[in-house]
């Protein structure tokens, strides 16, 4: 039965993940609002709200998946009808925001995260909650509030409930740009930390953001300039060195962390790099669990014992071509923020002793 509290909630669902939806739905004890998300014959978007929502507080379940621009335009549709239904409020539960590694600069390229920023918020949301953001950062980017939630603590709880002899255990940053995370769950498990250094692919830091073309030098007093050489200095490449661990995984537990695993081909490079260092286990820690493409055959066939991911993004087909696939439900965390968002409650608790390294 609905609490007073909760009765002029409406959980409303994309077709990216009704399962999550109707986990958040049962954990808050109301009814799903009777919606439909369909495509026409010609590919177009279609959205009916079979309830009444007017004065009503709406909150949108639709997270990032491989149907992405799909996902997107779902979202901005339901948002949009709800907002011409006169809702008194629609917040955008997105546990994996869709785009948001492409926020930064790159050459001839735009920031799309932004852009998509200003999308949503012109739709109608008033509100995003969302969860491990690839940068907090682009919390800066919209003109509602974001609550950038941290899946940080159920991963830690998995480690050391179900991870045997974790005490024995190193942290690996993949990259040296991961480093900042792995520190922090080293940190909280009283754990040490590796880092692998050398990359076999570039990484985004190498990758051209057009600083480099040359510019116009406009004449000046040579008496007090230093003339180098003709014309602009040639930036020096980059050249990294083979792969190689620095720090000490032999005899020990490797557990890899990072905010998303999507092409896996890097953390099965690490995977085998660490194992010929002597690590003897090795796990992956991640919030989102994107797996695209042939990722689950690589996992099988790759040196890593287990892959442990959220329910942020729908992975089941996966986890049927995969049996290292291991899922934690945050549909409690998600619910909670809903809960104390609509009683106007704090959520700081929700970020108690998270620092903003997780």
């Amino acid at each position: 039965m609905e609490s007073n509290s909760t009765s002029d909630i409406i959980i409303l669902s994309g077709n990216s993940h009704p399962e999550l939806a109707d986990l958040i739905a049962d954990r808050l004890g109301v009814r799903k609002g009777g919606c439909s998300v369909y495509h026409k014959t010609n590919r177009e978007t279609m959205v009916e709200i079979a309830d009444s929502i007017r004065g009503k507080n709406i909150y949108i379940v639709q997270t990032g998946t491989k149907d992405v621009n799909n996902n997107i335009m779902e979202l901005l549709i339901l948002a949009y009808a709800c907002k011409t239904s006169s809702a008194r409020s629609i917040v955008g539960v997105i546990p994996y925001l869709p785009y948001s590694k492409q926020c930064k600069m790159r050459k001839r390229g735009c920031i799309v995260t932004k852009l998509l920023a200003q999308m949503m918020c012109k739709s109608g949301l008033t509100h995003i909650i969302t969860m491990d953001l690839h940068q907090k950062e682009i919390q800066g980017f919209y003109d509602c509030p974001v609550d950038n939630l941290r899946a940080s603590p159920f991963l830690l709880q998995y480690i050391q409930e179900s991870i045997p002899d974790y005490r024995n255990s190193v942290i690996v940053a993949r990259n040296p740009g991961s480093a900042k995370k792995a520190t922090s769950y080293a940190e909280r498990l009283r754990l040490g930390i590796a880092v692998i250094h050398g990359e076999q692919k570039e990484a985004e830091s190498d990758e051209v953001d057009g600083r480099y073309s040359p510019p116009c030098i406009p004449s000046v007093d040579r008496s007090r300039t230093m003339d180098v050489s003709v014309g602009v200095p040639v930036h020096p490449a980059k050249e990294k060195p083979p792969i190689n661990v620095v720090g000490d995984v032999g005899g020990r537990i490797a557990i890899m962390v990072d905010d998303m695993i999507d092409d896996v081909q890097s953390f099965v490079a690490a995977a085998e790099v660490l194992k010929e260092c002597g690590a003897y286990k090795i796990y992956v820690l991640a919030t989102h669990g994107l797996l695209s493409s042939d990722a689950p055959r690589l996992i099988e066939d790759s040196p890593i014992d287990e892959v442990v991911v959220t329910n942020t993004v729908p992975h089941e087909l996966q986890k049927m071509q995969c049996n290292k696939i291991k899922t934690i439900d945050i549909s409690v965390l998600l619910s909670e923020a809903i809960r104390r968002i609509h009683n106007k409650e704090s959520m700081s608790y929700l970020f108690k002793n998270v620092t903003l390294e997780d």
